[in-house]
């Protein structure tokens, strides 16, 4: 009973946003994440993720780039509920700029598939979506939910924007694969550890574990990776940087090759994520209270 509420709640909200002016429900939406994020246990973690992120900067300025980061969590939100219901058209017109292009589009021509390790930034469906209008949809990978009928509620609206979404399980590598050696892109969200498997890299000076997925495969299958990041601004518009193909030639024992290519995807999310700290929405605490 309880799941099926959950569904039917996430339905209507998801619906009724989608249908309401996007200026005023924006500004609704930030003002609400703004509010939860002075919460203590949302505060304090994403404070300690800021405070990596700016290079260990001061308390007022955290505070700032902690409201900040909340207001753009709330933007993200209200903006996919919406997504699914915007055009392909305005979706491509409200794209700025795409910042290395060429590095995906030669990736893609090679026909060896191709790995897009993403972090937690702005709208990473509002790059996919984009995507999608110009012929290179992408697979991406999400938390399985309960109960099931919310997560492939989630799917279909994903679906809708041009995204094919696989369930983190068992048969997830195998539905990766099977894209892959079709020529396809795969998006991979990585700068959280799900699985407590992960590998222990350097990330902001500090050691913590990363998702070995998108290392493994491109050390398995030859794809191409490359890191990438699609950005909220200016204004209601979007862009996306995608940075130069990874090296991801076997060197030695596959554990080891596995590590040295997540440590080099660690500083490409790095950079990425220093663009705009404030778009880095990762609520649980990655480095320990600071």
């Amino acid at each position: 009973m309880a799941g099926r509420l959950r569904v039917a709640v996430f339905r209507s909200l998801g619906a009724t946003i989608s249908r309401l002016p996007e200026s005023p429900v924006q500004r609704i939406g930030q003002a609400a994440a703004r509010r939860i994020g002075r919460r203590e246990k949302f505060r304090r973690p994403l404070a300690a993720n800021l405070t990596r992120a700016l290079g260990g900067a001061d308390v007022a300025l955290v505070d700032r780039f902690v409201e900040r980061a909340m207001a753009s969590y709330g933007r993200y939100w209200v903006e996919g509920a919406m997504l699914p219901r915007i055009p392909a058209e305005r979706v491509a017109a409200r794209f700025q700029i795409v910042e290395g292009m060429e590095h995906l589009r030669a990736a893609h021509d090679a026909g060896r598939g191709v790995i897009v390790a993403l972090p937690h930034m702005g709208s990473w469906e509002w790059g996919g979506a984009f995507l999608a209008t110009i012929g290179l949809p992408m697979t991406a990978v999400a938390e399985a939910l309960e109960p099931p009928e919310l997560f492939e509620w989630f799917a279909r609206q994903r679906e809708e924007m041009g995204i094919h979404v696989v369930a983190l399980d068992e048969h997830a590598s195998t539905r990766l694969l099977e894209t892959l050696r079709s020529g396809g892109i795969v998006g991979l969200l990585c700068d959280r550890d799900l699985t407590d498997g992960g590998i222990e890299v350097t990330f902001f000076g500090e050691r913590v574990t990363l998702p070995a997925g998108p290392a493994t495969l491109a050390l398995r299958t030859g794809a191409t990776l490359v890191s990438a990041a699609c950005f909220s601004g200016p204004g209601d518009g979007h862009f996306a940087v995608i940075r130069p193909p990874l090296p991801t030639e076997r060197l030695g024992r596959l554990r080891d090759d596995v590590t040295r290519v997540t440590q080099e995807i660690a500083h490409e999310l790095e950079e990425l994520i220093q663009r705009a700290p404030e778009q880095w929405h990762v609520l649980e605490d990655r480095f320990g209270a600071v």
